[in-house]
C-alpha cells in the first residue's frame, strides 16, 4: 500500500499539514505510521478526511464528527450513525433557520426606520411594550 507524506495528504485533501496534525491529536485521524521520525499516511486517510469534510459541511461539529467516526457500537452501520445524528443536526439547523429569518425581518424593518429618538424606535419595541 502506498505511504504518502503528510505534506501530499494535506495537499491532495485541500488541508494545512498542521489541520492533519491536530485531527491525530483529537482523535479523528488515527496516528500516522512514522518512517525515519516522519508521518507516512495511507489512502484510508484521505478516505477519512473525506467524510470529516463533508461532516464539516453538515454543520457537525468536530466534537460531533468524533462521535459519528468512533462513538457509535463497532455493530452499528456508518449508514445508521449518520441518521441519528442527522436528525438531531436537522433539528438544529431549522432553529438556526428561524432565528436568522427573525434577525433578517429586524433587520429589514431597522432599514425602514426614520425615528428621530432611539427610545422611540417602533422597531426595537416589541407587541407588548418590551424592548427587543
Amino acid at each position: 500500500m502506498e505511504q504518502m507524506t503528510i505534506g501530499e495528504v494535506a495537499n491532495e485533501a485541500g488541508v494545512q499539514p498542521s489541520t492533519l496534525r491536530y485531527y491525530e491529536s483529537i482523535g479523528l485521524l488515527p496516528p500516522a505510521k512514522r518512517v525515519g521520525g516522519k508521518r507516512r499516511y495511507t489512502a484510508e486517510a484521505l478516505d477519512r478526511l473525506g467524510v470529516i469534510q463533508v461532516a464539516k459541511k453538515a454543520g457537525f461539529t468536530l466534537s460531533e464528527i468524533e462521535t459519528l467516526l468512533s462513538g457509535f457500537s463497532e455493530t452499528e452501520p456508518p449508514s445508521a450513525r449518520w441518521k441519528t445524528m442527522a436528525q438531531e443536526k436537522i433539528e438544529e439547523v431549522e432553529a438556526l433557520i428561524e432565528r436568522a429569518q427573525g434577525m433578517k425581518r429586524l433587520l429589514v424593518e431597522g432599514l425602514e426606520c426614520e425615528c428621530l429618538r432611539i427610545d422611540e424606535c417602533a422597531v426595537l419595541i416589541n407587541q407588548d411594550g418590551r424592548e427587543a
